[in-house]
């Protein structure tokens, strides 16, 4: 089973090598579903034995990856998941796609890398390429998981080539999937970099080779912090305009009709999913240990992670101004808990701290989300985890003191919540679009 470079360089080229992905999430199923389609035999390895079981009955849990795609390829004899991770060493390819979370007072959580590379160590042959996807901090994969994979007692750049890709993933967007986006490729060692290009150049539209892990480390934390920041700045001029009686999404409309020299970001209630939230503050973390500090970065990860606080606020002048109703007297409806429109990933949503700030004040809070019928096991969020999705309908809706928007889903009918709801509170300005003339929406 033991390649040797051209061996490995050939296999990829001709589909046939075994490809291993670590981590079944949002991430590794769907890069598993990339590479069988192409025509590689993929072994997808996962610790969660319930994910495993339903993907060996040809069930999806994510929602934008159809169970037919799984059945298929399951009855097809190309995609095998398991539990087993002594199989490591039937594959050519190992790709890890594991969470990297934040710890308490913002501090990266490399927990997921560093036992994911404990499992797999004792299990590594020669000849096999192994490459970290997981956005992290430059010097992850050279200082962390590199010496990890390196007690098997096999060498890097020698008897292993590892490198790091980061993954590129946009849940529920149509217009770009997995092999449609360009794969930043880097390794340690020129060999490294050849194999990983050579791999994903057979399921992606194109590679990037850069000139070091680190390299490629952080391009993913610039393309992440970019995004940040300037939903930070769009946060704070929602705050400063609407203190000046301003309806910012109309200056934004207005602002971005200039062909150049502006792109247009949008505010909102927090930022969600697993990068963007956490990415400036693996930045800061790393930054100290160099000296440096992110003054900027730093200051658009409060902005936006203080934006709940600003919401709940509007929520609860309102209560009081319209009702004379405090808080924690007050029945409210979470109209979305997935971190994005259109899908049903929940991933650092900020419907969560929204939902804890509520029912830390004493309000009764339940939610209607068309894509999550019920709140997934969460690390941040536990307590959460199992509430049910209410069932839409004008009674139930009517009964709540304030509706809250947090998740804007297309597949909802904003003009009957208007009319069904006493209060609406719009962080998403999709009310605007119903042409509803009611008085009792307050946008935030």
């Amino acid at each position: 089973m033991t390649k040797t470079f051209e061996e490995l360089l050939t296999a990829f080229e001709s589909n046939t090598a075994k490809i291993g992905v670590v981590g079944l999430g949002y991430v590794g199923l769907p890069l598993v579903t990339t590479f069988f389609e192409a025509g590689f035999y993929t072994l997808g390895f996962d610790i969660d034995e319930m994910k495993v079981g339903k993907l060996l009955n040809g069930e999806s849990y994510i929602g934008h990856i159809h169970s037919d795609t799984i059945d298929k390829a399951i009855i097809g004899e190309i995609f095998q998941p398991t539990a087993d991770f002594s199989r490591i060493r039937e594959v050519d390819a190992v790709i890890i796609c594991v969470p990297t979370p934040l710890k308490d007072k913002d501090q990266p959580d490399l927990s997921y890398v560093e036992s994911t590379g404990d499992l797999i160590s004792p299990y590594l042959r020669k000849g096999q390429l192994i490459v970290l996807e997981s956005t992290t901090y430059p010097g992850t994969t050279n200082e962390i998981l590199k010496p990890i994979l390196e007690k098997s007692g096999l060498e890097s750049g020698k008897d292993i080539f590892i490198a790091y890709s980061p993954e590129r993933e946009d849940p529920g967007n149509p217009d770009f999937s997995t092999k449609s986006i360009p794969k930043i490729i880097g390794g340690d060692g020129s060999i490294a970099v050849k194999l990983a290009s050579s791999m994903y150049n057979r399921v992606v539209i194109e590679t990037i080779p850069v000139s070091s892990l680190e390299i490629a480390e952080a391009v993913k934390l610039t393309e992440n912090i970019f995004r940040s920041v300037n939903i930070a700045m769009v946060n704070e001029l929602k705050t400063i305009f609407n203190g000046m009686g301003l309806d910012v999404w109309e200056i934004i409309s207005a602002a971005k009709s200039k062909p150049f020299g502006y792109m247009p970001f949008y505010p909102g209630p927090g930022l969600g999913g697993h990068c963007i939230p956490i990415d400036p503050f693996y930045l800061t973390y790393r930054a100290k240990q160099f000296g440096q500090e992110t003054k900027f970065i730093k200051l658009a990860g409060d902005i936006n992670t203080n934006m709940p606080n600003y919401v709940i606020n509007i929520l609860k002048k309102a209560l009081l101004d319209r009702f004379q109703l405090e808080i924690d007297c007050a029945s409210i409806l979470l109209i979305g808990i997935a971190y994005k429109k259109n899908v049903d990933d929940t991933r650092e949503s900020p419907a969560y701290k929204l939902f804890e700030l509520l029912e830390s004040g004493g309000a009764t809070v339940e939610y209607f989300d068309p894509f999550v019928d019920i709140i997934p096991i969460t690390r941040e969020y536990s307590q959460f985890s199992g509430r049910k999705s209410i069932i839409w309908s004008k009674q139930n809706i009517c009964e709540f003191d304030a509706t809250l928007i947090c998740t804007d889903h297309d597949n909802i009918d904003y003009e009957a919540l208007v009319s069904y709801s006493k209060l609406v509170v719009d962080t998403r300005n999709v009310i605007s679009s119903t042409n509803n003339k009611s008085n009792n929406v307050i946008k935030a």
